[in-house]
Parts: structure tokens; C-alpha cells; sequence
């Protein structure tokens, strides 16, 4: 029998929501992130595209509402002095690989997804800051921001929760259990409320143009 100080104090995996265990959770990891990475690295390479000639059309530049090439010459598309997507190309980066090494079958420390937690928690902030300056004061869409968007929203919330149901974040067991059992309708309703956003303040853009 092994002594009682060598035994993990982590849940089991039977005890624990489908999404947050080991395997399942980094693949969820790996697709999430490699699908922002792939939107991050787009807007990237168009933003090149633009630097070498400003005048470009770019591959989502649809309308005067929906155009990334717009929204890339904006002030708010560089606020730290350089192009926001770098950023993604770094942070969906550290997302893949803490899924492929989860995958992999390993564990990683507390401090790491301390780490993580910050990290995400500061990356949704940033995406609500965009989302309000995209939808409210530019009144611009861009296609692969909304990918990222789509795809921090659920990281966001099962980063937490894993983080929750591991004990990494200290809470009562029944706000733990709360989050997990309520963390697909968070991801729902967050998505709701982007639509609806998005929504009714381009139909307030559109209805007094027709009147």
C-alpha cells in the first residue's frame, strides 16, 4: 500500500465535468487556440499587407461596416504601439501548448495555472475593450477579431472552471460546483449578448438610412 502523503490530492477524473479532465481538456486546448491562432496570424499577415501597401483591399474587407482592413487603421487596433494580433500569435501559442503537453500526460504546477488564469482573465478584458470600441464606437466589424472573440469566451470560462474544480482558484464547493454544472449556458448567454449587441446597433445604423 502506498503511504498516505504520496497520494495526489487532485480529483479523480470520474469526479470531475468531461471537459476538465486531462485528455479532454487539452484537446479542447489545442483546437480552441490553434483556431484564434490561425484568425490571429490572418490578421497578421493582412496587417503586412497593408504596411507595404495602405491602399490594399484584404480578404474580409466586405462593406463599410465589415472590413478588417479598416479596423486595422485605427488607433484601437494597435494600443500598446504595435498590431493587437501579435499578441494572439503569442498568448493562442501558450494555450496549444499547455493542451499538447496535457495530452501528453503531464502535469503541470500550481503556479503555472495561476499564470494561465491571469493571462486569460487579462485576454478577455482586452477582447470586451475591443468588442465595445468595434461594435460601439468604430461601428466596424472584423470577421477574424469575432473568431478570437468566439474562441475566448469558452477558454475563458473552462479555464476557470478547471482551475476551480482543481483547487488552483479557492472557492466553496458549491460555487465550484455551480460553475461547472453552469459553464456551457455562461458560454451561451455570452454569445447571445454578442449577437444581440452586434444586432441591434447595426439595425440602428441601417433603419434611419432607410426611413
Amino acid at each position: 500500500m502506498m503511504p498516505s502523503s504520496s497520494v495526489s490530492a487532485r480529483p479523480s477524473d470520474a469526479a470531475l465535468p468531461a471537459l476538465v479532465r486531462a485528455k479532454p481538456f487539452g484537446w479542447f486546448l489545442v483546437i480552441a487556440g490553434a483556431v484564434a491562432w490561425v484568425a490571429s496570424a490572418t490578421l497578421v499577415l493582412e496587417r503586412l499587407d497593408l504596411y507595404t501597401n495602405p491602399n490594399a483591399k484584404i480578404s474580409c474587407d466586405i462593406n463599410s461596416w465589415i472590413s478588417c482592413g479598416d479596423v486595422m487603421k485605427t488607433s484601437q487596433a494597435a494600443i500598446f504601439g504595435f498590431p493587437n494580433p501579435f499578441i494572439g500569435i503569442v498568448a493562442f501559442a501558450v494555450v496549444i501548448t499547455t493542451g499538447m503537453v496535457l495530452l501528453a500526460g503531464a502535469e503541470l504546477r500550481r503556479w503555472y495555472w495561476i499564470a494561465l488564469q491571469v493571462g486569460v482573465t487579462l485576454g478577455i478584458v482586452l477582447i470586451c475593450w475591443f468588442f465595445t470600441q468595434a461594435v460601439y464606437v468604430l461601428a466596424i466589424l472584423c470577421p477574424y477579431c469575432m473568431v478570437v472573440w468566439a474562441m475566448m469566451i469558452p477558454l475563458f470560462v473552462w479555464i476557470t472552471v478547471r482551475n476551480l474544480r482543481h483547487g488552483v482558484i479557492p472557492a466553496p464547493p458549491a460555487v465550484t460546483k455551480f460553475a461547472a454544472d453552469w459553464a456551457w449556458v455562461v458560454v451561451g448567454l455570452a454569445y447571445v449578448a454578442v449577437v444581440a449587441a452586434i444586432f441591434f446597433k447595426f439595425m440602428g445604423l441601417i433603419i434611419p438610412s432607410n426611413a
